[in-house]
């Protein structure tokens, strides 16, 4: 019996060690691969974001404006398709402990975003833009912080309190103002640690 509970006790501790190795592991050296999702979201995000605000502030003729409509449909299902294969691929490789958390804070991002479209319409009976913009951006700024903490990326979380400080920042304008100021939010919170992450992947 006290062999029993000396062996369990040993595996407990040995399996915390590995984790905690793993988590040192993938912080420091894996995860800079998965700077390229940043990089995709963050120029899907910031392109998106800078075309919606051009196109509602230059005059433009019908068949530009359909176009635009298309490139800002294709970028996120692109991105959507390109970060299933890349989880994917990566998955049949290692499933790591951060890998799984950090799947469950955007999954959670996107299902919270959907309850607040619900919220505001059960509430207002009418979805108000404005503000919706801002609530979104807020929730990211959350989940990216979460995400630089998991990872331990100064970085990152810099990027998440920024994006949360401009989605306050964006509450101030109308909606057409706030999506330049949203597009700035992804280059910075996104593009730049990505590319950061990514550039040292080597080394």
């Amino acid at each position: 019996m006290e062999s029993n509970q000396t062996e369990t006790g040993s595996f407990n501790e040995e399996q915390s060690l590995r984790v905690i190795r793993e988590m040192i592991e993938v912080s420091h050296k894996r995860i800079k691969n998965d700077g390229i999702l940043f990089i995709v979201w963050g120029w899907i995000g910031f392109i998106t974001c800078f075309v919606h605000f051009l196109t509602g502030t230059i005059p433009h003729n019908f068949m530009t404006g359909r176009i635009i409509k298309w490139l800002t449909m294709v970028l996120p299902i692109a991105g959507l398709l390109f970060t299933v294969y890349y989880l994917y691929t990566k998955s049949r490789k290692a499933t790591t402990y951060i890998g799984i958390s950090l799947r469950y804070v955007w999954v959670s991002l996107f299902v919270v975003m959907i309850l607040i479209n619900l919220i505001q319409f059960n509430v207002m009976h009418k979805i108000i833009f404005d503000m919706q913009h801002a609530l979104f951006m807020v929730v990211t700024a959350f989940a990216i912080v979460i995400t630089g903490g998991i990872l331990r990326y100064k970085m990152i979380v810099a990027g998440g309190i920024l994006f949360a400080a401009m989605a306050y920042l964006s509450s101030y304008f109308t909606l057409n103002e706030q999506l330049l100021v949203e597009s700035i939010a992804w280059f910075i919170a996104f593009v730049i640690p990505g590319h950061a992450l990514f550039s040292r992947r080597n080394k």
